[in-house]
């Protein structure tokens, strides 16, 4: 298994046991993501991997329908980015990326596996479920925002930081950063 195939897992298995867990109702349940359902995060997530990955040759199939049953149209695209991704040439295919020459793989690993860590906390936040991150996810989460630097609050990443006091714990000033409210 690749490198970011390994990644891609990592944040892959706890979204799909979110989603699992969310019932029908839920689905159109607003999210912390300003008017956004549950199942546009859902689509979010799956349309921005697929488009990524389809512009630099990796063949996904057809689109998965999220409105139908959102769990089940993301794992389908789940399992197909893990199988494109278990071939190392995807991954390690370059390219010119918004900060330089970049890689799939690193690309992959730098946002969009980055965006499933932080959508599965908006998408828990929004039908009510455990939206508590792991040290090691809020480690990914600091490392993106850093990288990102001043890009982080473009349009369409995130919303601008959110003040907290000094004393708030860990995860709610990472998820300031990022505009939202823990």
């Amino acid at each position: 298994m690749t490198r970011t195939a390994t990644s891609y897992q990592a944040a892959e298995r706890p979204l799909t046991a979110l989603l699992d867990t969310v019932p029908a109702t839920g689905w159109s349940s607003p999210s912390p993501c300003e008017g956004w359902t549950a199942a546009d995060v859902v689509d979010h997530l799956v349309t921005t991997q697929r488009d990524f990955l389809t512009t630099h040759g990796a063949d996904l199939g057809p689109a998965p329908d999220v409105a139908a049953d959102p769990a089940a149209a993301w794992r389908a695209h789940a399992r197909r980015v893990a199988a494109v991704l278990a071939d190392d040439a995807v991954a390690s295919r370059g390219f010119d990326g918004f900060f330089g020459p970049t890689t799939v793989g690193a690309a992959l690993e730098q946002f969009y596996v980055w965006d499933m860590v932080v959508h599965r906390w908006d998408l828990a936040r929004a039908v009510g479920a455990d939206a508590a991150l792991s040290d090691e996810e809020l480690d990914r989460v600091e490392a993106g925002a850093d990288g990102f630097g001043p890009a982080l609050h473009m349009e369409g990443i995130c919303r601008p930081a959110v003040e907290v006091p000094g004393t708030a714990d860990r995860t709610t000033r990472v998820l300031a950063r990022l505009g939202r409210s823990a």
